[in-house]
């Protein structure tokens, strides 16, 4: 039985392994060893985390009391995450925070969903009905990716 529920800075520790944890495992297939480290390190910056959490729509998915996904929104329209523990993937648990995340743009009056997605969620996305604006390139630490600008609109 999947919960969803606002995350709290108590739920941090379990959020930043499951980031790393996803981008490690789940997210090699598709970036090089270099852009996986550069990536996975986002999960060091705790204050970043409690700024999401704090001001943020940001909501994680449990099953008993483990945190198996999280997602979140910036500016009202923007998925700026969503993430599934790499040992419960294709469960329902990222369908289930886009369904959420989803009626909480459309309660704020927006007409759209944007979100920047990696290569591996991109078939997820395109299942979702979302998109693809462009292919992007994008830096973290100083290391290049390749992304998608995907929206949809309601």
């Amino acid at each position: 039985m999947i919960q969803i529920r606002p995350a709290t800075l108590e739920d941090i520790p379990e959020i930043t392994s499951l980031f790393r944890d996803t981008i490690t495992h789940i997210n090699k297939k598709h970036y090089s060893e270099n852009q996986i480290i550069a990536w996975a390190s986002g999960a060091d910056d705790t204050e970043e985390w409690e700024k999401r959490i704090k001001k943020l729509y940001f909501i994680v998915a449990e099953i008993e009391t483990n945190v198996v996904g999280f997602a979140y929104l910036k500016n009202g329209n923007y998925l700026d995450g969503l993430f599934v523990h790499k040992d419960y993937q294709r469960q329902g648990i990222g369908s289930k925070l886009l369904r959420i995340i989803e009626s909480q743009v459309m309660m704020n009056d927006f007409e759209v969903l944007k979100s920047d997605v990696s290569k591996t969620a991109l078939p997820f996305f395109d299942n979702k009905y979302f998109e693809v604006l462009k292919k992007q390139k994008k830096t973290v630490k100083g290391v290049g990716f390749e992304n998608y600008l995907v929206e949809k609109q309601f």
